[in-house]
């Protein structure tokens, strides 16, 4: 059986992935992948999504330039899950949202109401242009 087999793809062939920052333990960011996705990205040993809004395979830092080396591909228990360790390139500490901060995971809740709690390290006009 091939390896890819083993995942359990949703119906539109997906599954989600979960990047986490392999020298931190952060989680970085969430996304999905493909099938052709998740092979190029154990082939190439950088990440490779797929967007859902624009159809297409997404090599993480394509635009921006901040690549996610790949260190670790893991299926959780029940193969319907990707977690990948990565390195997160491109600036320091490594950015993995589009919004210039370095996890998509700013937002804390507190007090009834959602609070950004981590900085942006760069610009989003500087980085997308």
């Amino acid at each position: 059986m091939n390896w890819l087999d083993a995942v359990k793809w949703d119906a539109k062939g997906l599954v989600p992935v979960i990047a986490q920052e392999a020298a931190t333990g952060d989680v970085l960011m969430f996304a999905w992948m493909n099938r052709e996705a998740l092979a190029a990205t154990a082939e190439l040993g950088r990440a490779v999504y797929f967007s859902r809004s624009r159809g297409k395979l997404w090599f993480k830092g394509e635009e921006s330039g901040h690549v996610q080396t790949v260190h670790e591909i893991r299926l959780d228990c029940d193969n319907d899950v990707v977690l990948l360790k990565v390195t997160q390139l491109g600036h320091e500490p490594g950015i993995a949202c589009h919004t210039g901060r370095h996890s998509c995971f700013f937002k804390r809740h507190e007090n009834g109401e959602w609070h950004a709690v981590e900085p942006v390290l760069k610009d989003p006009e500087a980085i997308y242009k």
